[in-house]
C-alpha cells in the first residue's frame, strides 16, 4: 500500500513539473551575439505581451531577389550563432531573415514551447505587411528545433507562403525527449506533451512544396526522425541527403543545398 502512494505521488510530481518546467529543457538561448557577416543588416523589433521579439533582415547584394526566407534557427544560441546557414543563402540572391524569439540573442523573455509558436506568427504578419516581402515568395526554413515552429506556422499560413524547408528537424518534443533518455521513455510519452509536432502538422501541407534535409550522421536528430516527417507529408517533396554531422548540409554540400532550396 505504502509503495502505491509513494508511486501515485511520484506521478503527480512528475506531471506537475513537466507541465510547469519542462520547457525549459528544450531551449538553451544565448544572449552573447558573434558579429553577423553580412553587408545589408537591418534590425527589427516588435513587442510581444511584456517582452520584445527581434530579427535581422539580410538583403542580399543582387536588386533582383529570387525568394525570402524566414529563418527559425535551433536550441542553442541565437541567430548569429547559425549565420555560416544563411550566408550561402544571401551570397546566392535570397532575402533572409532570421528570427530571434524570446529570450534569444536580443529578445527579452524565456521562451515555452506556447510562446515561441505565437511568436513566430506575430513576426510572420509583421513581414507580411511589408512591401518588400510580401511581393516576393515566402519560404520558412526551420532548422533542428527551429522546425517545430516552422512547420507550425506553415500548417497555419499555407495560403500565404511558397514553400517548407526542414534542415535537421526532430519529429515531435517528446521523440526527441525519448532519444536523449530512452530509460525514461513510458514518462516521457505520458507527460512530456507536444503541443504541435512537425510528424503531425506536416500532413495538412497538401500542394505545398517541401525540403527535407537530412544526414544518417546526425548524431543529434535521429535520421529516422526525419524519414517519419517526410513520410507523414504528401506531396509534393523532396528528401536531401547528406554525409555529415547535425545541420552541417550547407558547410559540406553547399552548392547541391542551395540549388535544391533554388529550385524548390
Amino acid at each position: 500500500m505504502k509503495t502505491s502512494v509513494f508511486f501515485s505521488l511520484f506521478l503527480v510530481l512528475v506531471s506537475f513539473f513537466s507541465k510547469a518546467q519542462m520547457d525549459h529543457m528544450f531551449y538553451q538561448p544565448k544572449k552573447e551575439m558573434k558579429p553577423l557577416e553580412f553587408k545589408n543588416i537591418e534590425n527589427i523589433s516588435l513587442p510581444v505581451e511584456s517582452d520584445t521579439i527581434t530579427a535581422v533582415v539580410l538583403k542580399p547584394e543582387s536588386k533582383s531577389i529570387k525568394k525570402t526566407i524566414v529563418f527559425f534557427h535551433g536550441a542553442a544560441g541565437n541567430i548569429s550563432t547559425y549565420q555560416y546557414i544563411t550566408k550561402p543563402l544571401v551570397e546566392n540572391g535570397f532575402q533572409v531573415v532570421m528570427v530571434d524569439v524570446r529570450g534569444y540573442g536580443k529578445s527579452t523573455g524565456k521562451p515555452t514551447h506556447i510562446n515561441v509558436a505565437e511568436d513566430g506568427q506575430k513576426m510572420f504578419n509583421y513581414l507580411l505587411a511589408r512591401k518588400d516581402i510580401d511581393k516576393t515568395k515566402i519560404y520558412l526554413y526551420g532548422a533542428s528545433l527551429g522546425s517545430q515552429i516552422a512547420t507550425h506556422l506553415a500548417k497555419d499560413n499555407q495560403s500565404k507562403i511558397s514553400g517548407l524547408i526542414l534542415d535537421g528537424g526532430m519529429s515531435s518534443f517528446t521523440d526527441i525527449a525519448i532519444k536523449f533518455k530512452p530509460e525514461m521513455k513510458e514518462v516521457i510519452e505520458k507527460y512530456v506533451t507536444s503541443p504541435y509536432s512537425a510528424k503531425e502538422d506536416v500532413k495538412s501541407l497538401t500542394g505545398l512544396p517541401k525540403l527535407f534535409i537530412y544526414s544518417k550522421g546526425d548524431s543529434t536528430v535521429p535520421f529516422e526522425q526525419g524519414q517519419l516527417i517526410y513520410n507523414n507529408a504528401p506531396e509534393p517533396k523532396q528528401f536531401l541527403e547528406f554525409s555529415g554531422e547535425h545541420i552541417q548540409g550547407m558547410v559540406v554540400e553547399k552548392d547541391r543545398l542551395v540549388k535544391a532550396i533554388e529550385q524548390l
